[in-house]
This record gives C-alpha cells, sequence and structure tokens, in this order.
C-alpha cells in the first residue's frame, strides 16, 4: 500500500509518518508547504494532481484540513484522510468539507459535534496520542545533569499567546491610527470608522473573559456574542477569514475562537502564572515576551523532542492549561506530559474522564484556589506524586500511543469505503 503524506511540517508528522512505515504502508512525503507558507490552492492541487496521476495511492493524509487537497482528492476519487490536531481550524467551513471522498478525524467532541452534521459519513471523532518509545529513548539517557538543569517545583511549557493574539493586534493598531471610539450603550450602534472595536465592544469582551475564566468543562462563549460584537471584530481585521467558498457564515465561530478565545488564553496564562509564582518556584520555557510575569523563572523555549520530554520527566509538577478554542478535548500537552512519565496537573477538561481517572492517573482543577492548593499539596507529597506520574505514563503507554489511533483510523476508513 502506498500513500502521499502532505506535509506542513506539524510536530506529529514525524510520529505519524513513523507509524505508517511501521504497518507496512510506502509513504511518499510532499514537502513544499514546509519551507514555502505562500503556496496557493491552486499550487497545492497542480502538484498533487502529478502524484496522483503517476501512482497508484490508497489515500493521501494530511494533519489538519486543506480544501485543496478535498477538491484535488474528490475530483481523482481517492480518499482524503486528515486528522484535525487544532483548534479552531477556520477551512472546516470550506464547502470541501462537503465532499464524498473525505475521511476527516476531529480530535475534540465539541469540533467533531459542530462539523459531523455537515458530512456524516466523511466526519469522525480521533482523540490525539503520543509517542512513548520517543519520548523512552530520550529519558534513559537522562544523566544527573539533565535532572538538575531540566528539574522544577512547577514547569509549563507553552506559549503565553501574547505575540499569537489577534484580538490585542487589532486595538494596539486602533490605538497607533489613534482612533479611539467612545460608543456607550445609548450611542449608534457604529461610528463611521468601519475598523473600530468600540469602547463598548471592548468592555464587553472584557467582561466576558472574565466570568469564562471563573467556568472551567464549559465555553459559553461564542453563545453569549451579540451581531454587534461579531461585526466590530471581523470588520476591524482586514485579514479576517471570509472564505468565498463556504457553506455557512463562519464569524461568530472564529471571532469567539481565534479571537476572543485567544485572548482569553493569553490573560489566563499569565495571570495563573503570576499567581502560583507568589507561593511557588515556576519555570516556564516559551518563545513568547515573557514581561508580564512576575516571579516567574522565565527560560527560552525549549525543543520539543530532545529537551521537552527531559523537563516533563525531570519536574515534580507539570501544568497544562488547555486553551480555550479546544473546548472539550485533550490537547497533545497532556498526553506528551503522560507519556514522558511526567505528573500532570491539568485544568478540567469534560472528555479527561472518558480517558483518565482523576487523582489517580493525573491531576485536574475547576478553580485558580484549587490549582494552588492541589500544587501545595503535590509538593508535599512526593510518593503519592509518584505514585500517580507511573499509572498516567502506564495508561497512555497500553492504550494512548500513535500505533493504536492509527490502528483505529485504519479500522475506520476500511469500514466506510466510498
Amino acid at each position: 500500500m502506498e500513500i502521499l503524506f502532505y506535509r506542513y511540517n506539524s510536530i506529529c508528522e514525524p510520529d505519524i509518518i513513523q507509524v505508517f512505515t511501521d504497518f507496512g504502508i510506502t509513504v511518499h512525503t510532499e514537502e513544499m508547504e514546509m519551507t514555502d507558507k505562500s503556496v496557493t490552492p491552486r499550487q497545492c492541487a497542480d502538484k498533487l494532481t502529478g502524484w496522483i496521476t503517476s501512482h497508484s495511492f490508497a489515500f493521501v493524509f494530511s494533519i489538519n484540513f486543506f480544501p485543496a487537497i478535498s477538491y484535488t482528492c474528490n475530483h481523482f476519487q481517492i480518499p482524503y484522510v486528515c486528522w484535525s490536531v487544532d483548534s479552531p481550524v477556520p477551512e472546516l467551513f470550506s464547502n470541501a468539507l462537503k465532499n464524498e471522498w473525505n475521511r476527516i478525524f476531529l480530535f475534540d467532541k465539541a469540533q467533531y459535534e459542530f462539523f459531523h452534521p455537515i458530512n456524516p459519513k466523511c466526519i469522525f471523532y480521533l482523540p490525539l496520542a503520543t509517542n512513548v518509545k520517543r519520548w523512552e529513548k530520550v529519558i534513559l539517557d537522562m544523566k544527573d545533569e539533565d535532572y538538575a538543569k531540566y528539574g522544577a517545583d512547577v514547569c509549563f511549557v507553552g506559549s503565553l499567546y501574547n505575540e499569537k493574539c489577534r484580538y490585542d493586534a487589532l486595538l494596539r493598531a486602533q490605538t497607533d491610527r489613534n482612533v479611539i471610539s467612545n460608543t456607550s450603550l445609548n450611542e449608534p450602534e457604529r461610528n463611521n470608522d468601519t475598523n473600530v472595536i468600540s469602547s463598548y465592544t471592548q468592555g464587553f469582551v472584557n467582561g466576558l473573559i472574565e466570568a469564562q475564566l471563573k467556568v472551567y468543562g464549559y465555553n459559553f462563549i461564542s453563545d453569549n456574542l451579540t451581531e454587534r460584537i461579531i461585526r466590530e471584530i471581523a470588520s476591524a481585521d482586514p485579514d479576517f477569514y471570509h472564505g468565498s467558498d463556504t457553506y455557512t457564515n463562519p464569524d461568530r465561530y472564529l471571532v469567539a475562537h481565534q479571537y476572543i478565545g485567544i485572548k482569553l488564553a493569553a490573560v489566563e496564562r499569565v495571570r495563573t502564572l503570576n499567581r502560583l509564582a507568589e507561593h511557588f518556584r515556576v519555570t516556564l520555557y516559551t518563545n513568547s515576551d515573557g514581561s508580564p510575569l512576575k516571579g516567574v523563572d522565565c527560560r527560552h523555549g525549549i525543543s520539543t523532542l530532545r529537551e521537552m520530554p527531559k523537563a516533563f520527566h525531570a519536574s515534580k509538577i507539570n501544568l497544562n492549561m488547555t486553551m480555550r478554542p479546544i473546548e472539550t478535548g485533550l490537547s497533545l500537552r497532556i498526553w506528551d506530559v503522560l507519556g514522558c512519565g511526567g505528573f500532570l496537573l491539568t485544568n478540567y477538561q469534560s472528555e479527561l474522564p472518558d480517558y483518565f481517572e482523576i487523582g489517580r492517573d493525573l491531576e485536574a482543577y475547576e478553580s485558580v484556589e484549587e490549582l494552588e492548593q492541589k500544587v501545595q499539596y503535590y509538593l508535599t507529597h512526593e510518593e503519592e506524586r509518584i505514585e500517580i506520574a507511573i499509572s498516567g505514563y502506564e495508561k497512555v503507554a497500553k492504550f494512548h500511543t500513535y500505533e493504536q489511533r492509527i490502528a483505529m483510523m485504519i479500522r475506520i476508513l476500511s469500514e466506510n469505503t466510498v
């Protein structure tokens, strides 16, 4: 069996390619988008056409959904298999989602339930996984100096999202233009500048963020957005995703997830780390701007494959804060920390109990107060902490590896032929 793997440099790609290869599948890779992010849909389609007409592929595969691949595969009647690892993915609003040759796997159950009705026979739910074998190779070679270098009381590896927050970028651009709106509830819906996010909308968004910060396991941002809020934010960004080939208006979804959701992640991460640093030794590995942090040992980002597993394994407590656009699902960070034998303390997600026993395989919190209490407890209960880390590792090693996920994917493909 031969397949074509269309790559764009996701960190998951090497692990999945290895599993396909181990399963006896010959993997050809198209890598032009790994180095050139300006590739157009037409260029993508042309390149795929060349591959497809010169090979007999069982299917074409990618991480996340590419409409150009979907249309091309549909034209040649070859299955297009993709696995979503991000949220949101604006391209899922393309009419290409309806193509009958799609085989789309989504990791977040809420994301799956949102998009599944659009093409029920072709969209499936599949959680993420980890590569335990890869991590074992790194961890078994760790030396005393590695434990000294990477060991931490509380460790967080990840972005602060201040460099990725499009909502903040819009506000900064607005300030730079010296255009400040003083719109209030009693004034007209908009002033004459269609690029302004009014003071009313800014206050509304801030209030919505503060409310959502108090609730874990349920995302209510999208349901509470008014048409005015959506319109102002969408109109303010000249690069807002306005697909010309969409089956429905994606504005509400994108404003909630790409703009307010990312802003929420930025606020939550800085605020949480600062609060923990008041009482505990907190180490952060990030490429983000750490200037908003106080008392946090802020270090440069680390290598995903060589250093990250050492930090997860050597740290007493590994913190995970799932960005809210991932509404119910488990982020890759959860699987990787456990796959490295690290103790994990994560925010509660409604899918957690589907795969793990909280308090036995990992720990979870539903408020910042509970987070502080559990950090304090597990820093002083080493034996219990280690037992939980071992249990979590054993569970992912047994049930949640890429081998098991790809095997499940192939089974679903065989049961759902066109």
